[in-house]
């Protein structure tokens, strides 16, 4: 029953609002109350006097509610869900300059634990074979490794040319068209001459004959990939390694494992992808992605000393304290490498094993439903690849609209699933992805399959002007990239495989 209740009688008092300043904000104002509230936020110069910390922190907090849900973002491998206790432990660490080994020792020690582990992991040779143990670090992620192991299969093959009195200025490397960006930005920073294997409509990896064939005197290694952005496809590193030995070529495998390192080795123990294989040299792994860590944290391991040359090493007193350091950066915090520690002792080999295998399932699950809805999948099932679903549109259903309609359609319900082109030489190729990560649950998964149905449906009413349209409008005043401003400084370029081919990358 709702109770009706009279108004008390008293006297009634008129007043105008006054919409003039009404002073100084006090100790009580509230947030929205205060001159803060009524001002627009600084964009272009720090504010001469300050902002109370309760306001500056709902301002900024309200600013970042425009960002997309991480959980509905299923375009990057990023891990978005950590424990409540890994979240403290890496709180705890945000003021630890990682770099200091003096006053943070510990944290040091971690470290080397993690890279033990990791390597172990990758099946690198013990201290007591092979002539000496394997050797790592970390990173702030698998750019930055990859950028070391460049260097360092860039110097030791210089060291051999000029032992051998040979000219070693013009470096190359080989690898696949469809590299993230990072390989692209190693090679040009460090004047390495870029050997491309082309994708084609039929094949999205490397070519592992193609490969060998492009391998010349001046040939510092090749990089193979364990789970491709594009499709999560692993590479096979196994056929390039064995057309070497057979060709008695002495160059060096890379294996860039920053999806697929943490991935393979619990859902395909027998892929013989790493350390098993001789030639490999040297393997980066991002523990921000399915690592299941925040980002930024990478690692690199390599074979033993003899594939890092000493040279690229630097000894450093540092606060009172002897240590070796091989980066491109020094300062950095020690939370990301005490964040992978817990998950490493906190999870276990069957931890691991059991959230790589709910994701595998899912991925399966998610790729019959969208073959079922009329999509071709373009990935690898059953654990032959990174748990991620690559699909695109069937040609012969001659639709009006493509896989970009489809994901600004998604985008207006909050999901962001990626829609892109293949690699240069098979770009006509349009794609979407999807990657499920650890907090992509089957229940999500329905969810996601129902708004892709709807979101079919209402592009197959409408017609092309219509959708057109729609899709402007969507691009212009929904999705982040139509409201942000660009700057054109830099545009036209065209020293990138995006400035020579339009070459789109998929997001990591």
């Amino acid at each position: 029953m709702v109770h009706l209740t009279p108004v008390s009688a008293g006297t009634s008092s008129q007043y105008n609002i006054d919409l003039s300043d009404v002073g100084e904000d006090g100790a009580a104002t509230p947030v929205y109350g205060s001159r803060f509230a009524a001002q627009a936020l600084p964009k272009a110069e720090m504010p001469d006097a300050e902002m109370p910390k309760d306001v500056a922190y709902r301002m900024i907090k309200d600013e970042l509610s425009l960002d997309g849900n991480p959980l509905l973002n299923l375009a990057s491998f990023v891990t978005t869900y950590m424990e409540d206790e890994a979240e403290k432990l890496m709180a705890d660490a945000f003021s630890k300059n990682f770099i200091d080994y003096e006053e943070y020792p510990q944290s040091a020690e971690i470290q080397n634990r993690c890279v033990s582990m990791i390597a172990r992991m990758f099946h690198a040779p013990s201290a007591d074979k092979e002539g000496g143990g394997s050797m790592g670090t970390s990173t702030v992620g698998s750019s930055e490794a990859i950028m070391l192991a460049t260097l360092a299969m860039k110097k030791k093959w210089q060291n051999k040319r000029k032992a051998e009195g040979k000219p070693y200025d013009r470096p190359n490397i080989v690898m696949n068209s469809a590299v993230q960006v990072c390989w692209e930005k190693a090679a040009r920073y460090f004047e390495v001459e870029e050997k491309y294997v082309y994708c084609t409509p039929e094949r999205y990896v490397i070519d592992p004959q193609q490969a060998v064939d492009l391998v010349d005197e001046n040939t510092i290694g090749i990089c193979a990939i364990l789970g491709t952005t594009y499709t999560g496809e692993y590479e096979d590193v196994k056929a390039i390694n064995d057309l070497l030995i057979e060709k008695n070529l002495d160059v060096p495998i890379h294996v860039d494992a920053a999806s697929g390192g943490f991935v393979a080795p619990f859902v395909d123990p027998k892929l013989q992808w790493d350390f098993r294989l001789e030639k490999v040299v040297s393997i980066n792994v991002s523990g921000h992605k399915y690592g299941l860590v925040y980002p930024g944290v990478g690692w690199v391991v390599w074979r033993s000393p003899e594939f890092l040359p000493q040279e690229l090493v630097f000894n450093i007193n540092y606060l009172g304290a002897d240590q070796a350091s091989f980066t491109l950066n020094f300062s950095k915090g020690a939370s990301q490498v005490i964040g992978q520690y817990y998950q490493m002792i906190r999870l276990g080999k069957r931890g691991y094993h059991a959230i790589m295998l709910n994701l595998t399932r899912t991925a399966d699950y998610l790729s019959r439903c969208l073959e079922d809805l009329g999509f071709l999948i373009m990935s690898q099932q059953g654990g032959r690849g990174l748990p991620l679903v690559a699909f695109r549109l069937n040609p012969e259903d001659n639709h009006l609209y493509d896989e970009f309609a489809i994901a600004r359609q998604l985008r207006e319900r909050g999901w962001i699933v990626p829609a892109y082109t293949m690699a240069p030489h098979s770009e006509s190729l349009k794609m979407m992805r999807i990657v499920v990560r650890e907090d992509f649950s089957r229940a999500r998964c329905d969810q996601l399959l129902t708004d892709i149905k709807l979101a079919k449906q209402t592009l197959n009413n409408m017609d092309e002007k219509a959708i057109a349209e729609r899709q402007r409008h969507i691009q212009e005043n929904v999705t982040n990239s139509g409201r942000n401003r660009r700057s054109s400084i830099y545009t036209g370029e065209t020293h990138s495989l995006q400035g020579k081919t339009g070459k789109t990358h998929a997001v990591c």
